[in-house]
């Protein structure tokens, strides 16, 4: 699907479990399983969705999912019965890792970040050794220096090897990154979470991709109050909602979801005072 100037399509890097009352905090139980159902152990099914931007001789990659690092102790926690071949995601477009020429890390939890790097003659080095990394800096000190609450869900092999070969770039609050696309930086689920806007042209009102990550990890998500035990900040993480919901229903965006087990994106409404989804999209 076509957003500007840019083509914008899916990459499916692997589906895994967590904990279904971690993923809505205060949200009774009763309410969200009617939205994603949990299993016999209470987790609920997730997916880790990437979004590859292909244009202007660029192949622009967001997030990278939870790699093929983790231990079976890991693995058995979450779930994961397969690892995601990243090369063979790509090759559907047509693509392998060594043409992606930018690697878009919306913050450095294990589960976006850990097909950033990979095991290679018994060293961890960059899986996408052609890329640039980008990281905004706020998050970036917030995975060399973790606080006791999320110390677990950063581990340093899915990044450091960015630092020590060259090819992570640090930036720091919003941005035009790359002509037609830029970024917009949230704090409430995470210091220094950054996420894509790819924006259409608004004199003929066309729509523009938002790359929600874990500010809305998935549709059911939408509520303003519906959010994870996970986030630092559950009032800031509100307020961020409600600013970029009404944002996005002014300037005709289209969200994309990175967890959602069922949508990848959707189209949304305003009704009653209340934004919710008015079209499940295919991309």
């Amino acid at each position: 699907m076509k957003f500007g100037e840019y083509e914008c399509l899916s990459v499916d890097l692997g589906s895994f479990y967590t904990d279904g009352g971690a993923m809505f905090g205060v949200v009774p139980r009763t309410l969200w399983e009617k939205k994603i159902p949990p299993d016999e152990m209470h987790r609920i099914p997730m997916r880790a969705v990437s979004l590859l931007i292909k244009g202007k001789n660029r192949n622009i990659l967001v997030d990278t999912g939870y790699g093929d690092k983790l231990s079976e102790k890991s693995k058995k926690i979450y779930g994961i019965t397969s690892c995601p071949n990243i090369d063979a995601s790509l090759s559907k477009y047509g693509l392998t890792g060594n043409d992606i020429t930018d690697v878009f890390i919306t913050h450095l939890h294990f589960d976006h970040t850990g097909g950033a790097t990979c095991v290679k003659d018994n060293q961890t080095v960059p899986f996408f050794s052609n890329a640039v990394y980008y990281i905004q800096k706020d998050q970036w000190e917030a995975a060399i220096h973790p606080n006791l609450r999320d110390k677990s869900s950063y581990i340093d092999d899915n990044y450091l090897p960015l630092e020590k070969k060259g090819l992570l770039k640090l930036t720091e609050g919003p941005e035009k990154l790359f002509p037609g696309i830029e970024t917009i930086v949230t704090h409430g689920h995470t210091p220094g979470q950054q996420h894509l806007l790819i924006k259409g042209d608004p004199l003929e009102n066309k729509e523009s991709l938002f790359f929600c990550a874990d500010l809305i990890p998935t549709a059911a998500h939408m509520p303003i109050a519906w959010n994870m035990a996970y986030d630092l900040d559950p009032l800031m993480i509100m307020q961020e909602k409600t600013k970029l919901l009404k944002r996005a229903i002014k300037e005709n965006w289209v969200l994309f979801f990175e967890h959602d087990p069922y949508i990848t994106a959707a189209r949304i409404t305003e009704k009653n005072k209340k934004i919710t989804l008015s079209e499940k999209i295919t991309i």
